[in-house]
């Protein structure tokens, strides 16, 4: 069969928003069930059609076994003009000089360091939920204030607490829900507060010493050269890390809580094995110490994976698990499909924590799930992502009962990442006196 013939062979089902926004989502998911693994959209914005894959084999391909054939695609742009031009954005020789020279930053003893104060963080948020003596409050806000808390504290170390002596200049990441052109405005203007704490570690290099991922970044040098990144560079790396580092786990805690507080027997094994544990386990989580609160977490990730959507552009003409591609096409692959592929979940909608069991994740493709990504691309973060969602979970359940408000109506709101459309509104019982 021709080139031709087997890009035809592809059903093509409609239009596709190319600046992924609105109900493109839903628009994905309808046309899954129309045409299962593999179709084409067109892009009238483009003028050309977008390839939808779905399959883990697509996933595989594109991903892993050829990643270097493509780069990122349809969207890019928009993020770009947002955080620059670091590790989410950059291509090619930047990229992987960027990723070598980061990837210090997230060993796993340089994450377990992190774990007492994530713990603390989470204990001061459980204190003030506690402190609403039953009164609905909005989860999702105090959720969205303390990853942003957490994620500043892991970049700049005790310098956190002076930047935010009176104003914390970070909080329209929290205030501010759209991510439009006026919020990147207002979030570059932090450029240069940024510049006035690398000019002083500079200057202080010889008296005082930081290890934080600022101070990761200002050391790190280029393997081949030698030479440090720019200070633009390294601002670049800042905000992506901010920005990625708190929405996303805001959203992946929001739903988790959502998840398990509708579905009581959950909630209850979690709780029960928060409280069994021991003080020293819960003060630095493990996932083989709390496999219910760890289970709840991933499958929370598969049904809301906050990264909803990954695309790329072909560098060459290939073919992708029997898919040809030529030069320049788009390719989608979303997460929420793959997630939900009736093939590889049982009763896929339903929200099922033993699905993570060893013994059934060991049978299951490691394709079919992917909420950091997966490849050399995957999120740089994931362990410092898993490591906060678990010590919020176990300290949370030993600490607090959720409750979800009846009578809400909750649904997703795919932007740039999955979140509740709304908010979602909680009441709270403490379980032990602070």
């Amino acid at each position: 069969m021709t080139t031709l013939a087997l890009r035809r062979a592809v059903p093509r089902a409609g239009d596709l928003d190319a600046a992924l926004g609105g109900d493109t989502l839903a628009e994905l998911v309808r046309q899954f069930k129309l045409h299962g693994d593999a179709f084409r959209m067109h892009a009238p914005l483009l003028g050309r059609d977008v390839f939808v894959l779905s399959h883990p084999d697509h996933v595989r391909h594109l991903l892993v076994d050829q990643h270097a054939r493509f780069e990122k695609g349809i969207g890019i742009e928009r993020v770009r003009i947002l955080l620059g031009n670091g590790l989410m954005t950059s291509e090619g020789t930047l990229w992987r000089s960027q990723r070598k020279a980061i990837q210090p930053a997230f060993h796993r003893l340089r994450v377990e360091a992190q774990v007492p104060a994530i713990v603390a963080a989470n204990e001061r948020l459980a204190t003030r939920i506690a402190a609403a003596g039953g009164e609905p409050f909005d989860l999702g806000r105090h959720l969205s204030d303390i990853t942003l808390e957490i994620v500043l504290r892991a970049l700049f170390g005790g310098t956190y607490d002076v930047l935010v002596a009176r104003d914390n200049p970070f909080a329209l990441l929290t205030d501010e829900a759209e991510r439009d052109l006026k919020f990147a405005y207002a979030l570059r203007k932090l450029g240069g507060l940024l510049q006035a704490e690398i000019d002083r570690r500079r200057a202080q290099r010889d008296t005082t010493r930081h290890d934080d991922l600022l101070q990761t970044l200002i050391d790190a040098r280029d393997r081949h050269s030698g030479e440090p990144m720019s200070d633009r560079q390294i601002r670049d790396e800042v905000f992506t890390l901010v920005v990625a580092g708190h929405e996303t786990t805001a959203s992946a805690l929001c739903w988790t809580w959502y998840l398990v507080a509708g579905h009581p027997a959950v909630a209850a094994a979690v709780r029960a094995e928060a409280s069994a544990a021991s003080d020293a386990d819960r003060a630095r989580p493990a996932a083989d110490r709390f496999p219910h609160a760890y289970r709840a977490i991933a499958e929370a990730l598969r049904l809301y994976p906050p990264g909803w959507v990954l695309t790329r552009r072909a560098l060459e003409a290939t073919s992708i698990a029997g898919v040809d591609v030529e030069r320049g096409d788009d390719i989608l692959v979303s997460p929420f499909l793959v997630h939900r592929h009736p093939a590889f979940w049982d009763d896929a909608e339903a929200f099922d924590p033993t699905r993570f069991v060893p013994e059934r994740a060991a049978v299951r493709s490691r394709f079919a799930y992917l909420p950091f990504g997966l490849g050399p691309r995957a999120c740089i973060g994931e362990p410092l992502a898993l490591a906060e969602m678990l010590a919020h979970v176990v300290t949370l359940a030993h600490r607090c009962e959720l409750f979800l408000v009846p009578g809400q109506r909750v649904e997703w709101d795919a932007r740039v990442n999955l979140r509740p459309r709304s908010t979602i509104q909680f009441t709270a019982a403490a379980r032990r006196a602070t």
